[in-house]
């Protein structure tokens, strides 16, 4: 054999040796469509709100941590009020009487409507090339600034305002966009042409002034030099939980005040999502970053969340956890089990589309890779049917599960089996052959009061069509049902010219205040101090993080306020209007709990929220229940010396 045939021979060989059967380099797989945004969720709820999903029956009580996705409604009734995240330092808000719809969701782009009622957008930061649009009856407005947004629509008019040196674009149906400066309101009446009227903003609201405070309280927990700043409901580690240092895993979280024999995704239930699948719903008021970042690991007689080490940009997961059934695939009436995944393990996506199904996974993970209880190289390629050793499958009752005829309809009722059971079992390697139905996409089994008629049906003024999920629900076998989408079609204006900025803004530090703010109160910057960021000598977690106390303030006064007219649309089938269940977080009227260590053996309280401690000296005050929104002002109506009369006393 010649030279050059042994060398064509040689490259042959180094060519099949990189590819898959011998485990080299290969590329991550690519993310599912819509997965680097993470969903908005449900951060806040006080009072009645009723949630919409296309799909469901009707509509039903809202959730705290609950995941968002384009056609989710909201409707606040009696004294309710919602919170939504959806940024890090963002945060939108509605009060009573309100219809809150998000639209659209895009890596840089979400799409909110609001057809009566009272919102609130407190954006502390927005990225670079980033946009939120607010669709109303009478206008669409375009916001690319940080700072404070306030939006009242009634029947025939809509008011906006920015604080905080924030800034929009308003465009209304058939018109020219225009630019609102910081500090402005404009009022718009009528629809079709309506009539604009532009002055300065009024001063701040008591309810403005809860938002400015809540958000403030929100902010630089304790928690985030463990998390990636990306990743919600790190203030609510701080209250249901404490941190401690353990060789191999570096920083651990153990929640406090568990049942015995509580393990990982066995409180709470599947629900179905347009874009992520099948998405676990816990029941604890800490339930977002434990069951969508990070690992679960068994540690003594405790379990605890590893979030590992901080990643730039975390991917968002439905849940993390291998899925097990009698067989590679489940049928109809088998049981399907499940259990959480352990440290370093690689997720095997049931959701996405073709070639990110099955294919294993550490998108997000900032630690060591483990397959079969060995550590593996980054660049190599993992075959799936070869990953058969999950550790926490073998921990004592971590296996839960349901039959699959029941899977995804209401709260899992969790089915223990033994070990020798448990080694029958094989992993789900990729979709899970469960069909949900419309109790798989409601939040919670009860019914909950439906908004006025003339709400749900209002078209409003939009630069683009809400997302169409009609054709996801009919790939689910999800049929239609009597209650209409609550998204009538809007009116659409172009998108007005984007501005150019080169870098996210944001607030100014707490403590400063935008020079030309004059509706700002500097005692309300006071109030609303955030907490302090760690000292640089704590950014090791030592063997025992003592939880930081948090308290309330009192709620501020009530304004009056004429009430809506419209009241809600009473259910066909006359049964009284359940009230909405208290969710388990923490009331805003109550303080959160000290830090305590992990304590397996401590029940949960029944009433799934921490008792009341004192208000510790010196602790961070978070606001307590909202009041309602004050009715907007008419810069019409008001003469320039009670203007300046009124700026000489805020002076």
């Amino acid at each position: 054999m010649s030279a050059r045939r042994i060398v064509a021979v040689l490259l042959v060989l180094s060519m099949v040796a990189g590819s898959r059967g011998f485990g080299s380099a290969a590329e991550a797989p690519p993310a599912p469509p819509g997965s680097e945004a993470t969903p908005p969720r449900v951060s806040y709820i006080n009072g009645e709100v009723s949630f919409w999903r296309p799909g469901a029956q009707d509509w039903a009580p809202a959730r705290v941590n609950l995941p968002l996705a384009p056609g989710d409604a909201f409707y606040t009734g009696g004294g309710g009020n919602v919170e939504v995240q959806i940024g890090p330092r963002a945060f939108v808000r509605a009060a009573e009487g309100t219809q809150l719809g998000l639209d659209n969701q895009e890596p840089d782009y979400v799409q909110f409507r609001v057809t009566a009622g009272h919102a609130a957008l407190d954006l502390r930061e927005l990225g670079a090339g980033q946009t939120v649009e607010l669709d109303t009856p009478n206008a669409v407005f375009t916001i690319e600034r940080a700072g404070y947004y306030r939006v009242d629509v009634t029947e025939d008019s809509t008011t906006f305002r920015t604080h905080r040196g924030g800034s929009a674009t308003m465009t209304p149906a058939g018109g020219q966009p225009t630019a609102i400066a910081a500090n402005q309101q404009i009022v718009l009446t009528g629809a079709d042409a309506p009539r604009v009227e532009a002055g300065p903003a009024p001063q701040l609201s008591a309810w403005d002034r809860w938002n400015s405070q809540r958000t403030a309280a929100l902010l630089q927990p304790a928690s985030a030099r463990y998390v990636p700043q990306t990743v919600y409901g790190a203030e609510s580690l701080d209250q249901y939980g404490s941190w401690r240092t353990v060789d191999t895993y570096g920083a651990v979280w153990v929640p406090s005040a568990v049942a015995v024999g509580w393990v990982p995704y066995s409180a709470g239930h599947w629900i179905w999502d347009p874009r992520f699948g099948w998405t676990w719903l816990d029941d604890a008021p800490w339930g977002w970053a434990p069951y969508h970042y990070g690992r679960w690991v068994f540690i003594g007689s405790s379990w605890g969340w590893v979030p590992g080490p901080i990643v730039v940009r975390p991917v968002y997961a439905p849940a993390l956890v291998v899925f097990l059934g009698g067989g590679v695939t489940v049928s109809v009436g088998s049981p399907l089990y499940w259990a959480p995944l352990g440290w370093g393990e690689p997720i095997i996506p049931w959701w996405g589309r073709q070639g990110h199904v099955g294919v294993a996974s550490w998108q997000g993970w900032g630690g060591p890779r483990v397959v079969n209880n060995v550590v593996v190289n980054r660049t190599t390629t993992v075959n799936v049917t070869n990953i058969n050793v999950y550790n926490n499958v073998h921990v004592n009752n971590a296996v839960v599960g349901v039959s699959a005829d029941r899977f995804g309809r209401g709260s899992v009722q969790a089915t223990r089996i033994d070990s020798a059971q448990i080694r029958q079992l094989k992993p789900v390697r990729g979709a899970l052959e469960v069909t949900p139905v419309a109790a798989s996409v409601a939040p919670a089994g009860s019914v909950a009061a439906r908004p006025p008629a003339t709400i749900r049906e209002r078209p409003v003024v939009a630069t683009r069509p809400p997302h169409d999920v009609r054709p996801a629900l009919r790939a689910q076998g999800l049929a239609s049902t009597a209650e209409p989408v609550p998204a009538p079609t809007p009116k659409l204006v172009p998108s007005p010219k984007p501005v150019t900025r080169g870098a996210t803004t944001s607030e100014p530090p707490s403590g400063t205040r935008p020079p030309d703010d004059r509706t700002e109160p500097k005692k309300e910057k006071r109030a609303a101090t955030p907490p302090p960021r760690p000292t640089p000598e704590a950014t090791t977690p030592p063997a025992e993080l003592k939880k930081e106390k948090r308290t309330v303030t009192p709620p501020p006064p009530r304004p009056e306020e004429a009430r809506p007219e419209q009241k809600a649309e009473p259910r066909k089938d006359k049964r009284p209007t359940p009230e909405v269940a208290v969710p388990t977080v923490p009331s805003p009227a109550q303080p959160a709990p000290p830090a305590v260590q992990s304590n397996p053996g401590q029940r949960r309280q029944q009433e799934g929220r921490p008792p009341s401690a004192p208000p510790s000296p010196g602790a961070v005050r978070a606001p307590a229940e909202p009041p309602a929104p004050a009715q907007p002002s008419d810069p019409s109506a008001r003469g320039r010396g009670d203007q300046r009369e009124r700026q000489d006393r805020e002076r």
